[in-house]
């Protein structure tokens, strides 16, 4: 049987990407923070750990607990626990740009440098990132997220071409808008962090409060998990899997636009975009 570490797993991607996995016979080791939700993880069959991104001692914990049911052996790892900080840049603290940074970008390298020796060891594996679409173009009232994805792609893409002499396979997947509680997450992380009154925006943060009070407003091109799923299993069972798996139709229009078209044309899409 093999077996998978997959983060964030409270919900949406995580959660459905982790069950299917169980479904399909994969021994799966899902994270979460919450009580609630790791004993709803449980009570569905998957082996529930408690992981916190920001806390190293979690994520240690986290890897003992998994190398200690499988023997010392893990088949892949899905990184895929964040969440998204709305605000302009000039709004951001550079705490809640270091805490931004924590999640979703610290806390996946400390795990992944954790699981690589064991993958050298045991002379294979799988290394996936839940990256976006905001890896490759940085969208307004997303810095934050953008850049913490930004310095994921770069990471990753110069870790698969280290690893290109072994059967170690690093992937990015860039989903794009997927239903999911993210919009939720983020209108709980700005009216956290985001001072509404003293700022430039205060008419712009009025309508990315609408926004995101609707579950992220209005989208055609948003998918269900399902389509997450579809790219990963092909990263894990694929003898080459793709470096990149771009998921809903924008993001495969971003990806060709950017390698196209002029910037400022680009630039004025996505401010149509966010509009």
């Amino acid at each position: 049987m093999k077996n998978i570490l997959i983060t964030g797993c409270s919900s949406g991607i995580g959660k459905h990407c982790a069950l299917e996995l169980s479904r399909q016979g994969w021994q799966v080791f899902a994270t979460a923070r919450k009580d609630e939700d790791l004993r709803m993880l449980q009570d569905n069959g998957l082996e529930a750990i408690y992981l916190d991104y920001t806390d190293t001692k979690s994520i240690h914990s986290c890897f003992k607990t998994v190398m200690k049911k499988t023997d010392g052996k893990l088949d892949a790892l899905f990184n895929n626990g964040a969440y998204g900080q709305p605000g302009a840049v000039e709004d951001l603290t550079t705490d809640v740009l270091r805490k931004q940074f924590e999640t979703n970008f610290f806390g996946w390298h400390e795990l992944t440098n954790l699981v690589l020796p064991v993958m050298r060891k045991q002379g294979h594996g799988r290394i996936i990132h839940c990256s976006s679409i905001l890896g490759w173009v940085s969208a307004p009232w997303r810095g934050a997220y953008n850049a913490s994805k930004f310095a994921l792609e770069g990471l990753a893409s110069a870790m698969r071409l280290e690893l290109e002499d072994t059967s170690i396979f690093v992937s990015l997947i860039e989903p794009g808008p997927i239903k999911t509680d993210f919009p939720k997450n983020a209108l709980n992380a700005f009216l956290d962090n985001i001072d509404q009154q003293n700022t430039q925006h205060k008419e712009r943060y009025e309508q990315e409060l609408k926004r995101l009070n609707s579950g992220g407003g209005d989208n055609k091109f948003r998918l269900e998990p399902e389509a997450v799923y579809k790219k990963l299993d092909h990263a894990l069972n694929a003898k080459k899997p793709k470096a990149h798996y771009g998921v809903t139709l924008i993001t495969h229009i971003m990806d060709v636009s950017r390698r196209l078209l002029p910037t400022r044309i680009v630039d004025i899409m996505l401010l149509k975009n966010n509009s």
